[in-house]
């Protein structure tokens, strides 16, 4: 495994300020709740989209922003609920308050889980709706904490460039077949890709000839891409600049 699977650091953050501007839908016949952020007319990079796979707190006010940077920059982007309704709220929590295993498992109900044969099918649905009905020909994807698994498990199956912000429970089989660009994101704190799994990564990357980018940003912790306290300078920096690495990348490759 080129990262260690999702833990109590993945639960904790802080809520940013604004209003999204995009819209909540539903898509793949009405399956599955999902946010559309819209470029600018003048903006949209025609036939082009950002499949965006959340961290476990799924469609929320940081990740709608975020959602909504990406359409700001020209990307068509699509927000996807992988949880099925089932997010975890974004909260500062004890080791015993959330039950992660638990919760990918059978979810908070216990009979919703979010393990592959759940997720799976919807971030195939979700590609394909990009593809049919929105005449996308050039996907990017970001994936962040768990959605980078996702990303990484379903890049060859019409993803073609990637992005991962302080990945989780990435395999390194899937890794190490991606077909296409990516791009990663580390915090200097984080016990889920901690040094030994950015080696790692960077090994198979390299092994393998992949085109590849991986930044690591100083005095921050997993998370920091998506739930930095933007009150603090460096993290307010740290979380900008890992965007701006995203937005760089999808305007190198996918264009």
């Amino acid at each position: 495994m080129a990262s260690y699977p999702p833990a109590q650091c993945c639960t904790t953050g802080f809520r940013h300020e604004g209003t999204p501007q995009g819209k909540d839908i539903r898509i793949a016949g009405g399956k599955y709740a999902a946010y559309l952020a819209t470029p600018p007319p003048d903006k949209a990079k025609k036939s082009t989209a950002v499949l965006y796979l959340p961290d476990i707190m799924g469609v929320w006010q940081n990740s709608r922003l975020l959602a909504d940077e990406f359409a700001a920059n020209g990307y068509l982007t699509l927000l996807l609920d992988t949880f099925n309704g089932d997010p975890i709220p974004v909260r500062s929590v004890d080791a015993d308050e959330v039950n992660i295993p638990a919760w990918l498992a059978g979810g908070s109900t216990g009979d919703n889980p979010h393990n592959e044969p759940a997720v799976d099918p919807i971030v195939k649905d979700a590609i394909k709706v990009l593809k049919e009905e929105y005449g996308v020909k050039k996907l990017g994807a970001v994936g962040y904490c768990f959605g980078a698994k996702y990303l990484v498990r379903h890049f060859n199956e019409g993803i073609d460039v990637g992005y991962l912000a302080h990945p989780s429970f990435v395999n390194a089989d899937e890794l190490a077949a991606i077909n296409g660009p990516i791009s990663i994101a580390a915090a200097e704190t984080d016990h889920i890709f901690p040094p030994e799994k950015r080696h790692e990564t960077e090994d198979i990357l390299l092994r393998n000839g992949k085109t590849y980018q991986l930044t690591l940003f100083s005095k921050v912790a997993h998370g920091f891409a998506v739930r930095s306290d933007v009150s603090k300078r460096e993290q307010k920096w740290a979380k900008e600049q890992a965007f701006y690495q995203a937005i760089v990348w999808f305007n190198e490759y996918l264009e």
